[in-house]
């Protein structure tokens, strides 16, 4: 799964990379984003068909939802299941989007206890997550737009962390995935070529998401078991 992940690239330069050409959203550095917040997307806009940087709250919140209030909002979405699942299957035929970060989170058990994982693309560029969107009209008339990662088995890299990790595109991926060319978008939900990722330890202060600094992607020892979280 990805449940927390590092966004602190601004957005003059995720617009400069992913060629976007709408206004650019504020939203300050977070190096432990978590579900429920705000976090930045590339998607294609359903009118103009240009790509747009906007702000989406994590959790996938479906247009047809009845109950906004009491829906689950799933903040990651199976690729073996996406394009058959009702939860996900409009989003995946006509909103996919792309969710960018600079490394995520993963957490490897260690005994009892859980150690946190930093992880980033070995070649230092930031990495593109395949995410699908919705907007879903609430009881008051606003529109809420809201996101998932889509994940699928983890690589050769991080498999000794975790089972799954979240589908990660490369450029050449990003126009068939966001709809700007025709594609199978299908076939681009895979686990990445080995070598395409590093991972490190680092604190267990990133397991609270108050812990909100670059301090969190410092390599840390392996924490022994029952230390604090900060």
């Amino acid at each position: 799964m990805c449940g927390r992940y590092a966004s602190f690239l601004p957005a003059e330069a995720l617009a400069r990379l992913f060629q976007t050409v709408n206004p650019l959203p504020n939203i300050p550095p977070s190096w432990n984003v978590a579900p429920t917040q705000d976090a930045m997307v590339i998607r294609r806009h359903p009118q103009t068909g240009e790509r747009h940087l906007d702000l989406l709250k994590w959790g996938l919140l479906p247009s047809w939802t009845k109950e906004p209030e009491k829906a689950k909002r799933p903040i990651n979405a199976r690729a073996e299941t996406v394009a058959t699942s009702g939860l996900f299957r409009g989003a995946f035929a006509a909103r996919r989007c792309i969710v960018p970060a600079d490394a995520f989170y993963e957490w490897q058990a260690v005994g009892a206890a859980k150690q946190p994982h930093a992880i980033a693309r070995a070649d230092g560029q930031p990495i593109a997550f395949a995410g699908l969107w919705e907007g879903a009209r609430l009881a008051d008339g606003t529109i809420l737009r809201t996101f998932a990662i889509v994940t699928t088995t983890a690589n050769a890299d991080i498999a000794a962390l975790h089972e799954r990790m979240p589908v990660i595109l490369e450029p050449a991926d990003w126009p068939a995935w966001l709809g700007d060319e025709q594609g199978d978008p299908a076939a681009l939900l895979h686990p990445s070529a080995a070598g395409t990722l590093r991972s490190w330890p680092v604190s267990r202060r990133v397991n609270t998401p108050r812990n909100n600094d670059a301090d969190l992607l410092e390599a840390a020892a392996v924490d022994p078991p029952g230390d604090s979280t900060g």
